[in-house]
């Protein structure tokens, strides 16, 4: 499915332009406060009205200023997550389940209520009403609510942010389950970069109403250059692995990829299996060589391609390594004393632990 939005509206003095195009399982909607991420997704899914723009997904136009084209929310088959789960208090969970099914569109067949409740973990839920249930549950039955509507597109207006660290990790690798079995494309939003790379595979960085990058979620989180990533303590690049082995006696696991092989602490996944590995740039040590006695396992050999100014009056410095991009946060003083230039050769170092 292709989705591309250009739309422009303005409240008071806010002023959004925001223009792009995706064709991601999981597309998500990043940056900080304000920055617009909630106007876009209420203008996809109609709840507002935008000055002027287009919205189309694949061929089907919901959204065309100059050609008088406006859908109705009803129309545009689009399933909405609110932060909050926002379920009927007088119906049971099952209740509540079922009438998403009343804005399914007629003719075609019914999405499988069974199969979303398994989906989702809520079988044992059916009989509650929603004052019984815990924040992470309500969000789960509201997202299964959305799903058994047939939508074409799936809206996650920051879905976990009402819930506290616990409840959002129990309700995250549900979110994953959706994205891998579910088959409907989302637009997740969210100010929370960890929970952004745990489900999307393309991002669009918002700042002050514009977009700030958008595309590939790894080809993103390498650009140190724009400012919503980059002005963050936990900046860094987004590695795409898969485990090669374990080494139960050094509680290691193996992981492999354009890279190379990298050693991290031992987690109990299946040899084979994809994982996405999130390296801060403040994790990475840099040596004009290779060092020994060293207890981090892994150095790797790297490019410079570029060094950075930042904000705080550091310096990130863009790497290559095998055509994967990384980059490290170090001070000035570091990148005199080390003499860094782009160009050189040299060796960037990671704790293991680093990527747990």
């Amino acid at each position: 499915m292709s989705l591309s939005v250009a739309i422009e509206h303005r409240a008071g003095d806010f002023r959004l332009a925001a223009d792009f195009t995706t064709q991601g399982r999981v597309t998500s909607l990043f940056g900080p406060s304000g920055s617009g991420k909630t106007t876009v997704i209420d203008v996809i899914a109609g709840l507002t009205r935008p000055l002027r723009g287009r919205i189309a997904i694949d061929d089907l136009v919901l959204l065309d200023t100059d050609r008088g084209i406006c859908l109705p929310p009803w129309r545009r088959r689009i399933g909405y997550v609110f932060q909050e789960g926002r379920l009927f208090p007088h119906l049971s969970v099952r209740q509540n389940l079922l009438y998403g099914r009343f804005f399914a569109p007629k003719g075609e067949g019914l999405a499988d209520f069974a199969a979303i409740v398994d989906m989702l973990g809520i079988g044992h839920l059916l009989k509650r009403r929603p004052r019984l249930l815990s924040g992470g549950e309500k969000q789960r039955v509201a997202i299964g609510r959305a799903l058994l509507a047939n939508p074409r597109l799936l809206l996650m207006d920051e879905p976990l942010s009402a819930l506290d660290e616990a409840r959002r990790q129990d309700v995250l690798p549900f979110l994953a389950r959706i994205r891998d079995e579910a088959k409907v494309p989302i637009v997740h939003v969210s100010h929370d970069l960890s929970e952004v790379i745990a489900l999307a595979d393309h991002l669009v960085v918002l700042d002050a109403g514009k977009v700030a990058a958008a595309g590939p979620l790894a080809a993103v989180m390498a650009r140190p250059d724009v400012a919503p990533l980059a002005r963050r303590q936990d900046a860094g690049a987004v590695i795409e692995l898969f485990v090669a082995g374990h080494d139960a006696a050094a509680g290691m696991t193996l992981l492999e990829g354009a890279i190379g092989q990298l050693a991290a602490p031992l987690r109990p996944l299946p040899i084979g299996a994809a994982c996405r590995i999130w390296l801060h740039a403040r994790d990475i040590i840099l040596a004009r060589e290779a060092p020994h006695g060293l207890s981090a396992r892994n150095i790797l050999p790297v490019t410079i391609t570029g060094l950075l100014p930042h904000a705080d009056g550091s310096r990130d410095v863009l790497l290559d390594c095998r055509g994967q991009p990384l980059f490290a946060r170090v001070t000035p003083a570091a990148v005199a004393d080390l003499g860094l230039a782009p160009g050189q050769s040299i060796h960037a170092i990671i704790k293991s632990v680093a990527l747990a």
